[in-house]
């Protein structure tokens, strides 16, 4: 986890001896490709879940020790990372020695957004899911709330309950955990009420359904605006008002 962003990258192999892929490069890589290195694995591929900075910000580092490695990501963010080699396609499985890789098209965050599906039992989420908290749709290349929403309750969140969700930032969580626990995901349940305060958001009017606390120790806030559309942004972008 890199300490500046808390992003996280993250190395699945098959065996000792055999090939691993690492999802993401936001760094810090070096105890990676040390592990890399102390257990003679071969590093196949790269897979980026999107083109952010804090997501590939090591990547150059990676390809300096391991040049043969395949950098892929989606289709439509390829021309954002030069190093790219190749596409990641959804519902186009791919295999790393005995690893089975489901790229999901999760798209909010960014229009490419990837979630990787490991073996039917680990997910690596990029920055649409996260322990407690959900991606925001306001970053460099993002789409709608609409997309964000689907992707967390009609992909991600329609794993078995079982399946360990690994986040682009922070810890690890599970779906059961997120369904029963995730405050934004509780509200798109019917579980708990929206709320209906009057606030300003971006120096805008609207109303905050809900307020809540983010992966890095500030908050993210879902907002309606006056048109009826959602949007999720930073909890620090929102001023309360004491509207009638």
């Amino acid at each position: 986890m890199n300490e500046q962003w808390l992003s996280n990258t993250y190395l699945v192999a098959d065996e000792e001896g055999s090939h691993a892929a690492m999802i993401d490069a936001g760094g810090p890589v070096d105890p990676l490709l040390d592990v890399l290195a102390r257990m003679r694995v071969e590093l196949t591929a790269v897979l980026l879940t999107h083109h952010h900075h804090d997501h590939i910000a090591e990547l150059t580092r990676v390809l300096n020790r391991h040049p043969e490695a395949e950098v892929l990501i989606h289709s439509l963010e390829r021309k954002d990372v030069p190093a790219a080699t190749g596409d990641l396609e959804p519902g186009v499985g791919l295999e790393c020695g005995a690893l089975h890789i489901e790229p999901l098209h999760t798209p909010g965050h960014t229009a490419g957004m990837v979630s990787l599906l490991i073996d039917g039992t680990d997910v690596f989420t990029g920055d649409t899911l996260f322990k407690g908290s959900v991606g925001g749709v306001r970053a460099p290349g993002h789409t709608t709330y609409d997309d964000l929403k689907r992707s967390i309750m009609e992909t991600l969140l329609t794993l078995p309950a079982g399946t360990r969700i690994h986040p682009g930032h922070s810890e690890s969580t599970t779906v059961a955990d997120e369904l029963a626990h995730n405050p934004f995901v509780r509200i798109w349940r019917g579980v708990d009420p929206e709320g209906s305060e009057p606030c300003s958001a971006l120096g805008e009017p609207a109303t905050l359904i809900l307020m809540a606390d983010d992966y890095d120790g500030g908050s993210k806030a879902w907002v309606r605006w006056e048109d009826g559309s959602d949007e999720i942004v930073p909890g620090s972008r929102v001023q309360h008002d004491n509207r009638e």
